[in-house]
């Protein structure tokens, strides 16, 4: 009788919830310290074997009430199963590795158990959260901001691009977190006389496997140096590749692994994804057309170079459709300003690089357009990762020419499944062409004057190209040229 009746508890709980199901799987990294999370067998024929954690609410989770205020007006009203799996075990003080996709809520899942452990003994330079990006260095210091706005938590943002002297007055004010990219902070802790993190309490690994695609892995080997080791590490990621489990086992200490991913490549099921196969001459004149079928909705266009997605945002604009760029030639300011426009709807488009695939979390984008195709499955996923976000649905199209097929049929193999051809009358595409054409001369004109200007004050490109092969970057700009 009573195993029917475990047997119908289960059955009603949210497959999310429920610790032991089989796509949300809590791991432990060490089989020795296995104990720590499931009961001995034989305690499951105890009258408390039809126990179900049914965990509905971020106070359920431990989670205190200043906290659990703030979360409700943020507009959270439930857990994420990542944080679900994570939360508790953060707060009991475990280390942690979360595997989980793009939009999955991370940020919450780390900064809550760390405002938590704050509250209790106050203290500045209490966590330190490393970004692969400065974008992403941003929106994550507001989150902390906005969820520990009750406690007044004080954060500091440690990024290349900006004047090193306003961010060392920052850290002389002894902030309670810091969210930096490597390079620079690792500049603060060389040469900012009196900063140290020598009483750092949580470290923070946010795009871990962004942060070593990067090539940050020197530089972070040299900031964990200067880490004390009695520090709590969490490492969040997207994908865990081996150079993810290396670093696991240098910075963590016998860590649980939270997977909310089932696939390697796992994308959201409320995201429709298509693609248009098309011939390259026509490339401008089917992105015009896409862009037009879905007028009024929010798109992100992604290409490969920062010469394209200069040149796309100036032809969109020809046209008449308000499109703004964003790409790693960009000065800092113009970054920031290009995504504060885009969140806000007074530009419908942004045209980027992967400098904004990863990691930024803008509320409402309707569409993706893949204008060239990622080098990897990897970076589409987190492409297309930038729609359908928390519970919401998007699509997702990817532009597909005869040169494009090989990388589109590793892509689909990838993902485990055939996308389906994207529905449109050609004749309505060619309608286009004659206009589109136009805007290609005047869009190369544009481009033509932005590279003579190149590197002159006040111009849009930033720099010159280096001359004789490819000068390695300054330690500084790490943070910033992904495009």
């Amino acid at each position: 009788m009573s195993s029917i009746k475990r047997r119908k508890v289960d059955s009603d709980v949210p497959s999310g919830l429920l610790k032991t199901t089989k796509k949300h799987r809590v791991q432990e990294e060490d089989p020795a310290s296995s104990a720590s999370l499931s009961p001995p067998p034989a305690a499951t024929d105890g009258p408390g074997e039809a126990e179900v954690e049914t965990t509905k609410t971020f106070k359920d989770l431990g989670i205190i009430d200043s906290l659990c205020d703030a979360c409700a007006a943020l507009g959270y009203k439930a857990p994420t199963p990542i944080q679900a799996q994570s939360i508790p075990l953060a707060l009991e003080g475990r280390d942690l590795i979360g595997l989980a996709e793009t939009g999955s809520g991370k940020t919450a899942a780390f900064a809550l158990p760390i405002l938590q452990a704050l509250l209790d003994k106050p203290q500045p330079f209490f966590g330190l959260v490393l970004a692969p990006t400065r974008e992403l260095a941003y929106q994550i210091s507001q989150a902390f901001e906005a969820l520990g706005s009750l406690i007044s938590v004080r954060c500091a943002v440690i990024v290349g691009g900006m004047d090193m002297v306003p961010q060392a007055i920052a850290l002389g004010k002894k902030p309670h977190i810091i969210v930096a990219t490597p390079g620079r902070l690792l500049d603060h802790l060389e040469n900012t006389k009196g900063f140290s993190l020598r009483s750092l309490k949580y470290l923070v690994m946010d795009e871990a496997d962004r942060l070593l695609d990067l090539d940050f892995g020197p530089i972070l080997d040299k900031i964990l140096k200067v880490l004390p080791r009695e520090r709590r590490t969490y490492l969040f990621s997207a994908t865990m590749s081996s150079k993810v489990e290396s670093l696991q086992r240098a910075s963590l200490r016998d860590p649980l692994r939270v997977s909310i991913s089932s696939n390697k490549y796992q994308t959201v099921s409320t995201l429709l994804q298509s693609y248009v196969f098309i011939p390259h001459q026509h490339k401008d004149t089917y992105l015009v057309y896409l862009i037009n079928e879905f007028a009024g909705q929010s798109a992100i266009v992604f290409t490969r170079t920062v010469n394209e997605t200069q040149r796309i945002a100036i032809l969109l604009r020809t046209l008449g459709f308000g499109a703004i760029p964003l790409h790693g030639q960009l000065s800092q300011s113009a970054r920031l300003g290009a995504l504060n426009k885009f969140r806000a709807g007074s530009r419908e488009i942004l045209v980027a690089t992967d400098v904004a695939a990863r990691g930024l979390d803008i509320p409402s984008v309707d569409v993706v357009l893949n204008y060239d195709l990622p080098p990897d499955s990897k970076t589409y996923i987190h492409r297309v990762g930038r729609t359908a976000r928390a519970g919401k649905s998007g699509h997702a199209i990817s532009v597909v020419t005869q040169y494009d097929v090989e990388i589109w049929l590793r892509i689909e193999a990838a993902l485990g499944k055939k996308q389906k051809e994207y529905d449109y009358d050609k004749e309505e595409v060619m309608v286009f062409k004659a206009r589109v054409e136009e805007a290609q001369r005047h869009a190369r004109n544009e481009m033509k004057n932005l590279h003579e200007d190149r590197g002159k004050k006040g111009s849009v490109l930033k720099g010159r190209r280096p001359k004789g092969g490819d000068k390695k970057r300054s330690r500084d700009e790490m943070d910033r040229e992904e495009g």
